[in-house]
């Protein structure tokens, strides 16, 4: 059967409407005082990015509440933490600096949504002000807010993700560790998959 494919916003918007007043007025281009106490009390945020050809990632990024510094009304610093080098939005962000960012509060149902224009930096003083335990960054990104907004709580309300009575029972999905075992084309030499999860598990313990 053929698709019926929606190809452009005149046929969207004939399908869903328009927004309303309060979804217009609540986009700003700066970091209101609201905005900082929201990335302040942030653990977590997910960063789009396309590189030159198109191609997504959607990465996560985590550490202590406030993680992220605010810099002025239209700046903001991630710290890029140790992790397992793909690089794969860093890339696309030398590539296209286009990026996307949601920050999560958890418990909190709605989130705050950053659009703007990111670059890497490597200055020594703000690669300080970003280091945890003794260490510090190798780069960070610094984001130029163009759209910030917070985005309504329905997608959390309908999927419970602070409800654990909902949450899913996971334990017939495999664990990442089996996942990738699976995919190497050869095992380590020696190893179980069960060392090669242990293992896998005892690095994770190094976070910084």
């Amino acid at each position: 059967m053929a698709e019926r494919v929606v190809t452009s916003e005149h046929e969207l918007r004939e399908l869903y409407g328009f927004p309303g007043e309060r979804a217009v007025a609540k986009e700003q281009s700066t970091l209101d005082d609201g905005c900082r106490a929201f990335i302040a009390h942030s653990p977590f945020l997910v960063m789009g990015t396309a590189g030159a050809d198109g191609r997504c990632d959607v990465s996560p990024k985590g550490d202590a509440p406030g993680f992220v510094h605010v810099l002025d009304e239209r700046h903001l610093a991630i710290p890029d933490r140790l992790g397992n080098n793909r690089l794969d939005g860093m890339r696309n962000v030398v590539e296209n600096a286009h990026v996307g960012l949601i920050f999560f509060i958890p418990g909190r149902e709605d989130t705050l949504r950053v659009n703007g224009r990111a670059r890497i930096v490597r200055d020594d003083a703000l690669l300080e002000r970003l280091g945890v335990s003794g260490k510090r960054p190798v780069t960070a990104l610094v984001v130029e807010v163009e759209q910030c907004f917070l985005h309504c709580a329905r997608a959390f309300k309908r999927a419970g993700l602070w409800q654990p009575e909902r949450w899913p029972d996971a334990a017939a999905v495999p664990s990442m560790q089996r996942m990738i075992w699976e995919l190497l084309p050869v095992k380590p030499a020696g190893q179980t998959v069960e060392q090669y999860e242990r293992d896998s598990q005892e690095r994770l313990k190094t976070l910084y």
